[in-house]
C-alpha cells in the first residue's frame, strides 16, 4: 500500500515531544531539578506525545500487511523494557507501558477494522467515558492493571492501560476510514524527504534508544 508520508511527519512531531518530555523527566527524577512533570504544562506535553502515537497507530493498523506479526513484535519490545527496568529497579519498573498497550491494541485491531464508522465512534467514546468510573474502583487482584484496574500497591514508570487509551486507538481506525481511505490528506506539501518525517519513519528505534542517550548527554553536561 502507498505510504502516507504525513503520518510519518506527525509521528516525528510526537517523537520530538516525547524526547523533550523525557529530558524534563530525567532532569527532575535523576538530577533533582525542581521541574514539575506530573501536572501542568509538561504533563500535558508528554500526554500529547503519547496520545498522538496511539491515534496514529490506530490509523496505521489499517495499513499494516501483517497485523499479528507487528503487534507481537511491539509487545515483545515492551516486555524487553519491562525486564530491563526491573533489573534496574525492582520496586518501580515498566509493567504495562505504551509499547505493551500498542502491541495489544494492534493485535485486537482486526476485530474492529471492519466495523462501521458509527459503531467505532460509540465504542471508542464508551471506553474513554467508562474510565472515569473505573478509576473509582478498588481491586485486590494485582493483575488487572492492563485493563485499567490497578490495585492500591501498583506502581509503574510508564502506564497506558487498555481503558481508556484503546478508545483513542479506535478513533485512529475511525479517522482512517473517513479520511485516508478516501485518499484525502491534511498536508498538501510533499513530506517524503522532510527531517521530521525521517524521525517518524524510525520512531520505534528512537523510542528504544533515546533514554540512555539523553541520560548520557546529561551526565556529560552535569
Amino acid at each position: 500500500m502507498h505510504r502516507i508520508w504525513e503520518i510519518d511527519f506527525f509521528r516525528g512531531i510526537a517523537i520530538i515531544l516525547m524526547i523533550t518530555f523525557h529530558t524534563i523527566f530525567d532532569l527532575s527524577y535523576y538530577y533533582g531539578m525542581n521541574i514539575n512533570y506530573s501536572s501542568g504544562f509538561w504533563y500535558y506535553e508528554g500526554k500529547l506525545s503519547a496520545l498522538t502515537f496511539i491515534f496514529l497507530s490506530g490509523i496505521c493498523s489499517n495499513l499494516s500487511r501483517n497485523t499479528i506479526k507487528r503487534g507481537i513484535q511491539i509487545f515483545l519490545w515492551g516486555m524487553l523494557l519491562t525486564i530491563t527496568t526491573f533489573l534496574i529497579n525492582k520496586s518501580l519498573y515498566i509493567k504495562f507501558g505504551i509499547l505493551h498497550f500498542l502491541g495489544i491494541s494492534i493485535l485486537l485491531s482486526p476485530l474492529f477494522k471492519n466495523m462501521n464508522e458509527k459503531l467505532l465512534l460509540i465504542i471508542g467514546t464508551f471506553i474513554i467515558i467508562i474510565s472515569n468510573y473505573i478509576d473509582k474502583i478498588t481491586v485486590n487482584f494485582p493483575y488487572l492493571f492492563p485493563l485499567g484496574l490497578p490495585d492500591q500497591n501498583f506502581a509503574s514508570l510508564d502506564y497506558y492501560p487498555i481503558i481508556p487509551y484503546f478508545g483513542v486507538f479506535l478513533y485512529g481506525i475511525l479517522f482512517y476510514k473517513i479520511f485516508y481511505s478516501k485518499g484525502k490528506k491534511l498536508i498538501k506539501k510533499d513530506l517524503k524527504n522532510n527531517p521530521i518525517t525521517y524521525l517518524g519513519q524510525h520512531s520505534l528505534t528512537i523510542y528504544l534508544i533515546h533514554q540512555p542517550i539523553i541520560i548520557f548527554i546529561l551526565s556529560l553536561l552535569k
